[in-house]
């Protein structure tokens, strides 16, 4: 639920019509159409960095827990990578 939780507020939740969902609602580690639509925001960061390339790579395991997993890690990144700044 925690990875849930770090997806959620990357795809800032708060200011769409999702906010609505409990955090035991959220569908990103089962449900491909929630989990595409992060990968497609990680994409658009332009943080064009080794996770990117991991996010690209797993797309075609078309293996959804492999995804979710390196989602989570390119958002553990590209949050620390805006933290210090």
């Amino acid at each position: 639920m925690r990875d849930n939780k770090l997806i959620a507020e990357f795809m800032d939740l708060k200011n769409t019509g999702l906010s609505i969902y409990k955090v035991s609602e959220y569908k990103y580690h089962k449900d491909w159409n929630w989990l595409m639509d992060v990968v497609e925001k990680c994409l658009k960061t332009g943080d064009d960095t080794h996770e990117w390339d991991n996010i690209m790579d797993t797309i075609f395991t078309c293996d959804k827990d492999i995804v979710y997993k390196q989602v989570v890690e390119f958002i553990k990144q590209y949050n620390d990578e805006q933290n210090k700044t």
